[in-house]
């Protein structure tokens, strides 16, 4: 299998499938792709607030993609292998007015710079932060015709914010276009469940994924495999169900369902012996409630539960 670099410039902050491949790959491939902060790099180690506050919002997210897969078509899954993902040893993180998750007591703009350690982060003592970096954003172009902000995740993936989604995780996305046309971005060193203050510890990244195209596979939204040697909180490892959506119950009863539908399939039980399992086993959720009106649930349950699978 070929590998290939592919630096971060020019970034997109639009979702488009009419945006043309900046690189062409084969099934299983590895890129290693360079990924600006989530202000592309106008945030700056020391930066003020008052800079902060004069950032082009427009330019939130600075994607580096897309990327096609040669072969891929609508209707088959594409597996996303994260071999690593590397900080650089600085971050920032914000409070800004209106937005996060209490906008109404925080009301005053804030930022706050990090100097990253390679595993942990000391700045905000007396914490000590452990770094599990993943990028926020990886996802491919809606199948919609038209240009959409980064922001709203959905069943392509995109602004997710799964933070298990870590050096030797796997992402599972449908494909909804030729091609794929996958980006990713956003990256962040380390990032709690919620995102509650509208941040991570936002970094520029080196990160490095291994592309591969899973022909004819039916796949409704974003599944997650967490292995056992990722970086993640759930030590044996996990099988997560991501969905997003404007109502949090909603939300909330679609990934539990879609989780049921995977017991079902891929290892035989019958639906009210999978549904009694999810109470008993499953942990539900939210990876992140700040993309309003969009909020993202993760249904997880650990790979210790289940006999050893490989579903794709």
């Amino acid at each position: 299998m070929a590998e290939y670099s592919l630096s971060a410039e020019p970034t997109h902050s639009r979702w488009n499938r009419e945006l043309k491949p900046r690189l062409w790959i084969e099934s299983g491939d590895v890129v290693h792709m360079e990924c600006l902060d989530a202000s592309g790099e106008q945030v700056r180690p020391g930066a003020t607030v008052e800079e902060f506050l004069a950032i082009d919002r427009e330019r939130i997210h600075a994607l580096t993609g897309p990327i096609g897969v040669v072969g891929a078509t609508p209707g088959d899954v594409l597996e996303v292998g994260v071999l690593e993902v590397r900080h650089k040893g600085w971050g920032w993180t914000s409070v800004i007015s209106g937005l996060g998750f209490l906008d109404e007591r925080f009301t005053e703009p804030y930022l706050f710079h990090w100097q990253l350690e390679e595993k942990i982060t000391q700045t905000l003592a007396p914490a000590v932060v452990p770094l599990r970096p993943f990028c926020g954003v990886m996802g491919v172009a809606p199948a919609e015709p038209g240009e959409f902000r980064t922001r709203p995740p959905g069943n392509f993936g995109g602004n997710m914010d799964v933070r298990d989604l870590v050096a030797g995780s796997t992402l599972y996305l449908p494909v909804l276009n030729d091609g794929a046309l996958f980006s990713a971005g956003d990256a962040h060193a380390a990032q709690g469940d919620g995102e509650v203050c509208i941040n991570g510890i936002e970094c520029p990244a080196d990160v490095s994924l291994r592309l591969k195209v899973h022909k004819r596979r039916s796949l409704a939204g974003p599944l997650v495999e967490v292995a056992a040697t990722a970086e993640s909180s759930g030590a044996k490892g996990a099988w997560i169900v991501v969905e997003s959506g404007t109502d949090t119950m909603a939300a909330a009863r679609a990934a539990t369902s879609r989780m049921i539908d995977l017991l079902v399939a891929e290892w035989g039980f019958s639906p009210v012996h999978a549904y009694v399992l999810c109470s008993v086993a499953m942990d539900l959720r939210l990876a992140q409630v700040v993309n309003r009106p969009m909020i993202t649930v993760a249904a997880s349950i650990s790979k210790s539960v289940l006999p050893q699978r490989t579903l794709f």
